[in-house]
């Protein structure tokens, strides 16, 4: 990533190196959570990072419990819940640090790639005759 390359604060960073093991409440089995980001940095503090979108961070609206796309979006935040638990006890049995970076912090920072910058809606197709 060209921010931590670029970033005179930043040793050394490896990206989905760090395999976590975590247990998924769902199917009561264990699964492997290859961590986004592992970031040194100059004071030779470590954080992992984990970058999300925002929507993810948060459960599901209830609207209708039995559509497709709530459980799609319940059962997506029950394993992140369950990843980043895994991940904060793994970092700090270590002494490091675990973070989730969204949209929100990627914009704060200066950082958010441009292919993932709301698109402009477009003009409805007309056929020419």
């Amino acid at each position: 990533m060209k921010h931590f390359d670029m970033s005179p604060d930043v040793i050394s960073w490896s990206s989905e190196e760090t395999v976590i093991p975590y247990l998924y409440d769902v199917d009561k089995s264990w699964h492997r959570y290859f961590m986004d980001f592992k970031v040194q940095w100059k004071d030779n503090s470590v954080t992992l990072i984990e970058v999300k979108p925002n929507n993810q961070t948060t459960p599901p609206k209830k609207v209708n419990t039995r559509n497709k796309k709530y459980l799609s979006e319940a059962l997506t935040y029950v394993k992140n819940i369950n990843k980043w638990k895994a991940a904060e006890e793994y970092a700090k049995d270590r002494g490091w640090k675990f973070e989730i970076w969204t949209e929100v912090e990627l914009k704060s920072k200066g950082i958010m790639p441009k292919s993932t910058q709301p698109l402009k809606k477009l003009k409805p197709y007309k056929r020419k005759k």
